[in-house]
């Protein structure tokens, strides 16, 4: 990449970061993708999708082999704590901890390079995803038709990540994110008056117990050989002092690497539910929902990646999967594909992912954007064909 595109996309990863979008609230971070694309000669641009999707065609005569290029768009909610930086955002509350500022600049970028290049036919879609952070953007991008309306053989992603060294590209065999579910406990008991406790029943006590019980699903449930998370990070509950609650709400997220390992977590939420609701005259219940698949990479489209980091920088095949997950992978459900980590560099002073001092690490961005441009011209070569 030469220097001036590289600074060029800096400045446009600085100005989204500035200006975040929230999940599921992204117009202004498709009309700044859409104007970019314009800027770049790209005239065949659908928005709208799966809400503010956008999906872009990049298209060379001589070839019917096609390709998708993923990038997510939204940020965070989550007040960024960086007070110096220049390029802090201005949407107070809402900040890009995540990257996806990025991913979406990224993938501008590999489209200006396969612009610029003449050796490859055939067709690339650009797909600018919305609500990545539990919203459902890549789910509602499918079920609004982007794989019947936009054609693609097989599709590609990618995730900066912090801690592994700038610029190295990580591709994993199987399995390289978690499948994952959101869950709430919700525990309904009789307020009162704090100093007559005999006279209510006590849903916070409840919660209590159940908090260290759910904590024990994973270490007594799980084979300890299997991966999985239970993760309680939101409780509400009280509105006086001196007052009993009526009611304490616990949500949470589950994390698993497979599916059966999902259904004893979820099993064993259901347990906990009905322990508290009988050992404290509560009612408990227990409610799932959402969540991902396990992000798991297709064979053949695995190596190509590989085949394509290792033409632009460092490769690693050594890293085991994380237990976050990515809706990226509704997308390989339904085409085949694979998603790699990019890293980011350092993870001191807070610059891990979800913390309000990350920042993306701009000097990523031509190899990113190269490994995107490259993957694009390796699964539209004459050889590259998938068996999915």
């Amino acid at each position: 990449m030469d220097a001036t595109l590289a600074e060029t996309l800096t400045r446009w990863r600085r100005h989204l970061h500035a200006n975040p979008s929230l999940t599921l609230h992204e117009g202004p971070t498709a009309s700044f993708v859409v104007e970019k694309l314009r800027e770049l000669g790209v005239t065949e641009i659908a928005t709208g999708v799966g809400g503010h999707g956008v999906v872009a065609t990049l298209h060379r005569p001589g070839s019917n082999r096609s390709v998708g290029l993923r990038a997510d768009m939204d940020a965070l909610p989550i007040e960024e704590a960086a007070q110096d930086l220049e390029w802090r955002s201005t949407n107070p509350g809402v900040m890009h901890a995540c990257g996806h500022d990025g991913h979406t600049t990224a993938l501008l970028g590999a489209a200006a390079m396969l612009l610029r290049d003449e050796s490859w036919s055939g067709t690339v879609r650009l797909v600018f995803q919305p609500a990545e952070e539990g919203g459902g953007g890549a789910a509602a991008m499918v079920k609004d038709g982007l794989f019947r309306r936009f054609p693609m053989d097989r599709i590609f992603g990618w995730h900066n990540w912090p801690g592994l060294a700038a610029g190295t590209i990580a591709v994993h065999d199987g399995a390289v994110m978690a499948a994952g579910r959101r869950f709430e406990i919700a525990i309904e008991g009789h307020a009162g008056h704090a100093a007559l406790p005999h006279l209510t029943r006590d849903p916070i006590v409840a919660a209590g117990h159940a908090i260290v019980a759910c904590q024990s699903i994973v270490a007594r449930t799980l084979d300890p050989i299997d991966t999985g998370v239970v993760s309680l990070t939101m409780v509400k509950g009280g509105e006086a002092e001196n007052q009993i609650a009526a009611r304490v709400s616990i949500k949470g997220s589950m994390r698993f690497l497979r599916p059966e390992v999902g259904r004893q977590i979820e099993e064993g939420l259901r347990r906990v539910a009905e322990g508290v609701s009988a050992t404290f005259g509560v009612q408990a219940t227990s409610r799932i929902w959402g969540g991902v698949p396990v992000t798991s990479n297709h064979p053949e489209e695995r190596d190509l990646a590989a085949e394509a980091a290792a033409a632009v920088t460092e490769l690693r095949r050594d890293i085991p999967p994380a237990m976050t997950g990515e809706d990226f992978s509704h997308f390989l459900n339904e085409v085949p594909g694979a998603f790699v980590w990019i890293g980011n560099g350092s993870s001191e002073g807070g610059r891990e992912l979800h913390n309000p001092h990350y920042d993306f690490n701009d000097a990523v961005l031509p190899v990113a954007s190269g490994f995107l441009a490259e993957t694009a011209r390796r699964a539209l070569a004459p050889e590259a064909v998938s068996k999915g």
